[in-house]
């Protein structure tokens, strides 16, 4: 039963304990989000993207998240925008009841490398990633300053490899939440638990996020 003497002596203690500054500006995973065992050259990583931010702009799809498709269905343009979006599912009001938003798309239909990635980092980037899973859509993805993606879930999860980030930049797949360093690590992201992106930070932070085309998780 509470009374304010314990109320107090459980404050004190709250109070009175070390506060962790330094551990999340690392990375922690756990189930949800898990480093891989190789990683890629970030140096020649960011050296490419320059190289491809010359030659191409990337697509805002909606406020504060833009979009550089890196794959696309053969015989086709990526001018589509659920090339860059696609299914997700969430919840919008405190009715709690979940829905399907936007298209469903056919992940292992991106085969092809954009023109403008052929013959760059990137292409070898695809080609191992591709040799070791089922690899649907690729896509460069920047993240504006103060800025959060929707709470949702995916129906497949994805690679992630952070380009450029910031401490305040951060990952959260359900009750967990990193920060993923831009040092050439890989990692996957299950992204069909529901999960979202933020970045607190005062600069943008871009990601090379890749689709893992298995069938789709239902719950």
């Amino acid at each position: 039963m509470s009374t304010i003497v314990n109320d107090v002596k459980t404050m004190s203690s709250y109070i009175n304990r070390k506060v962790d500054t330094e551990s999340v500006a690392s990375f922690k995973g756990n189930e949800h989000i898990i480093k891989l065992n190789f990683t890629f050259d970030i140096k020649l990583i960011r050296e490419a993207l320059d190289e491809i931010k010359s030659k191409s702009e990337f697509k805002t799809t909606c406020s504060g998240f833009h979009a550089l498709a890196m794959t696309k269905r053969k015989g086709h343009s990526v001018d589509d925008d659920k090339d860059l979006i696609g299914r997700y599912y969430t919840r919008v009001d405190n009715s709690y009841q979940e829905i399907a938003k936007d298209e469903l798309v056919d992940e292992a239909a991106f085969t092809e490398l954009v023109d403008v990635f052929k013959g760059t980092y990137f292409e070898y980037i695809h080609q191992q990633l591709s040799s070791r899973y089922p690899i649907g859509r690729v896509r460069i993805l920047e993240k504006s300053v103060y800025n959060c993606n929707s709470w949702h879930r995916d129906p497949e999860p994805r690679i992630h490899i952070p380009i450029v980030t910031n401490p305040g930049a951060l990952f959260i797949v359900n009750h967990h939440c990193t920060h993923l360093p831009a040092d050439g690590s890989v990692y996957f992201t299950d992204t069909r638990g529901y999960h979202t992106a933020l970045n607190g930070g005062d600069q943008p932070r871009t990601h090379l996020v890749a689709a893992l085309a298995y069938p789709e998780y239902r719950p």
